[in-house]
């Protein structure tokens, strides 16, 4: 992968953030789940998406929370990764 599409795809995650949970400090255990499945929606891998908010985790109020939620949502969603088919 070329940095031009790491760059497009940061952007991409970037938009949805901003559309679903808007700041950091705005950041809930709720929000985050409608981030992992519009990122999951637009195939920007959810664990990718985890990690850049990771990054951010000392402006998130509810971290502990929010980071369980995620994990959970992870958990359900994909399998060791990667995107479950669609046999739910």
């Amino acid at each position: 992968m070329s940095s031009a599409n790491d760059l497009s795809l940061q952007k991409k995650m970037e938009n949805i953030f901003h559309n679903t949970c808007g700041t950091w400090q705005n950041c809930t255990e709720s929000n985050i789940q409608s981030f992992l499945e519009q990122c999951q929606e637009h195939n920007i891998d959810s664990q990718y998406c985890m990690s850049w908010v990771e990054q951010h985790k000392s402006q998130i109020p509810d971290w502990q929370v929010v980071s369980k939620v995620s994990l959970d949502w992870i958990n359900q969603h994909t399998s060791t990764g990667s995107p479950i088919s669609f046999t739910e």
